[in-house]
């Protein structure tokens, strides 16, 4: 069984979360425990901000509170072996770029899902931006476009 941080944009809209639970129940299938960290923003927080009568008390507490929202990211990342990252969409999410990168240099193993049939590579010889394929394939992970070939990933690892 492996901790599996979970990165990707999809928890930003509610058909999005759905797709994302479907990742979720893949992991959870295969015995292993999924990070989601939208999970571990504190929502009460955003709530919060966004309630404040004027922009600068907003932007203040944004700042602070996304500084806190990508340190605790960072440690989730620190804290499980495996990344499973969505990589749907015209071009991959910047945020999940981000992730992608960070795991690599703290040698996690990537898989990376696209079960999004649109191009969005630098040329023919790529799924995607080839910096990040390349930081997934050489963590000794790999790029998958279907659910089933997702759970199969998920069961090897």
């Amino acid at each position: 069984m492996a901790c599996i941080y979970l990165a990707g944009p999809l928890g930003f809209s509610e058909l999005g979360r759905l797709g994302q639970q479907a990742l979720v129940d893949a992991a959870h299938a295969c015995g292993h425990e999924v990070v989601d960290p939208f999970a571990l923003t504190p929502h009460g927080e955003i709530d919060r901000i966004e309630a404040l009568g004027s922009l600068d008390p907003q932007r203040d507490a944004w700042r602070e509170l996304n500084r806190r929202i990508g340190e605790t990211n960072m440690r989730a990342i620190d804290g499980c072996s495996l990344m499973l990252a969505v990589l749907d969409g015209a071009d991959v999410d910047s945020g999940t770029a981000a992730e992608i990168g960070y795991a690599f240099a703290r040698g996690k193993k990537i898989l990376g899902y696209r079960g999004d049939f649109r191009l969005s590579a630098d040329n023919l010889g790529s799924t995607v931006n080839l910096q990040i394929e390349y930081f997934i394939l050489a963590s000794g992970g790999a790029i998958v476009t279907t659910l089933t070939d997702l759970r199969a990933a998920l069961a090897a690892a």
